[in-house]
């Protein structure tokens, strides 16, 4: 009788992916998590209890069968097993990199609640996705027929791409349209390479060109090309432009030289690591070396600020958040990744203004906080303590404090433009619809700023609601 491949997580504990010391990681962006060899990727995959109901998939975004393609990597058959992953993840590679897998899917495994540590979902989706490349499974887009009709999406973030890839499967003609020089949106510019190397991301922008996908970069929408010629070039128009604008801070010399925007800061180094010219880098102005660093916000992209500085060479690192470890919005493994690479965080912290030398920061004014009666999601609101203020020295100050929409029906002179009190693009749950006829809008400028995985889910499911349109005004026209 052939073994049990699956139910194995009574004898196996879980183990992740080998992950490099701190000393050597604090000194480059390469990613830091090693590979699983196949023997234990097989293994890791047998923990998996086969579910009933798999609270995995459910958890996840895109409803990943998560089940199956674990068994089928237990068995060995890892090119069935990214069949299976591919089929409902546009990305897996990038989900099993930078998905919050404790928030999500692993979050909800069933053995984790029973006490024998959760299956590492991520780590083998990753697996199974770079073997794919590796093995040359990854095939370029090949549609079986090509489709008269046209879409032009603008942003090639991961909504736009997710977007992109369904409908040029299908045959539809695709432009993507982009202000930057490369494509990959946040997962380009955004996220560090310790994180997310930056070649797993420019294989896909590869496959999608060379499976016909047209991009248009360096293509700002409003200056160089109007959003009305986009509608009149494209049968649809799908806006997958996500939130760039930072949140600011109104306060006591928060225009000094040396206080910084997040995005800014993290698109210089992701330039400089792709080994372009960045002059704001070489003048220093953002650039961490020897300088004291103060990161201001408690989410994901303050961690990444908080990890650049500490490989840019900052003398210290620390970062401020008003509440307190539990409270953090951000994802608890880079916290504890942070803080082994020797970042320090003051919790129950909030700025309230910046101190000067010249025209430039010197300190950030900082309140203590507690934590008093929840506000209405749920969390507790930061109370300020009266007469424990202090001051931090600072050389360069980053504000990490989320993203909000830009002001599209402005920028584009589109007033009829629905947009939400937030900002957001006013768009039809699933289909992503707007109330402009063939206009759809995905992901974070209608969600507000979110999960990849949210977006490439938006990005797939507007994707399939404009070939179910493109069909319907087919079938009337015969």
């Amino acid at each position: 009788m052939a073994e049990q491949p699956m139910l194995k997580f009574v004898n196996i504990p879980r183990v992740m992916p080998e992950k490099r010391d701190a000393e050597t990681r604090r000194e480059d962006f390469h990613e830091i998590y090693a590979e699983y060899a196949d023997a234990k990727a097989k293994e890791q995959a047998s923990r998996c209890s086969q579910c009933g109901v798999p609270y995995c998939q459910s958890h996840c975004p895109l409803h990943n069968n998560i089940p199956d393609w674990l068994k089928l990597t237990a068995e060995g058959r890892l090119q069935e097993a990214y069949e299976v992953s591919q089929a409902t993840n546009t990305f897996p590679e990038i989900c099993g990199r930078i998905c919050p897998q404790d928030r999500l899917c692993e979050g909800n495994c069933v053995i984790e609640q029973s006490g024998h540590g959760t299956v590492t979902i991520g780590s083998v989706e990753k697996y199974i996705t770079d073997t794919a490349w590796e093995e040359g499974w990854v095939k370029p887009i090949a549609p079986a027929q090509e489709r008269s009709e046209s879409v032009g999406i603008i942003g090639a973030g991961p909504g736009g791409l997710a977007a992109a890839d369904v409908l040029r499967r299908a045959g539809v003609q695709v432009t993507v349209y982009d202000r930057y020089d490369r494509s990959g949106g946040l997962l380009t510019y955004g996220i560090p390479g310790f994180k997310l190397e930056k070649d797993v991301v420019m294989r896909r922008n590869a496959q999608l060109e060379q499976g016909g996908v047209t991009f248009k970069l360096n293509c700002n929408v409003g200056d160089d090309i109007s959003f009305e010629d986009i509608r009149k070039a494209h049968d649809a128009v799908i806006i997958a432009t996500g939130v760039y604008k930072s949140r600011d801070l109104s306060m006591p010399n928060a225009e000094a030289n040396g206080v910084v925007k997040a995005i800014d800061f993290l698109t210089v180094s992701n330039r400089k690591s792709f080994g372009d010219a960045v002059p704001a880098f070489e003048d220093g102005s953002l650039n961490a070396n020897g300088k004291r660093v103060v990161v201001i916000g408690g989410g994901d992209t303050a961690m990444d600020c908080v990890r650049t500085s500490i490989r840019q060479g900052a003398t210290s690192v620390k970062c401020l958040y008003r509440r307190d470890r539990a409270n953090m919005p951000g994802s608890q493994r880079e916290v504890q990744n942070a803080e082994e690479e020797g970042v320090v965080f003051d919790w129950l912290r909030a700025p309230k203004g910046f101190t000067t030398d010249g025209d430039k920061v010197a300190g950030v004014m900082v309140q203590q906080m507690r934590l008093g009666q929840p506000d209405a999601t749920g969390r507790q609101a930061p109370e300020l303590i009266e007469g424990a203020d202090y001051v931090e020295e600072a050389d360069l100050v980053i504000k990490a404090l989320g993203f909000e929409p830009e002001e599209l029906p402005t920028l584009w002179n589109q007033p009829e433009l629905e947009v939400t009190r937030w900002g957001t693009v006013k768009a039809e749950f699933t289909t992503g619809k707007t109330a402009m006829v063939g206009v759809y809008a995905v992901g974070d400028i209608v969600r507000g700023a979110s999960l990849v995985v949210w977006a490439i889910r938006d990005g797939r499911d507007c994707a399939d609601a404009i070939l179910q349109q493109f069909s319907a005004t087919a079938i009337a026209a015969e």
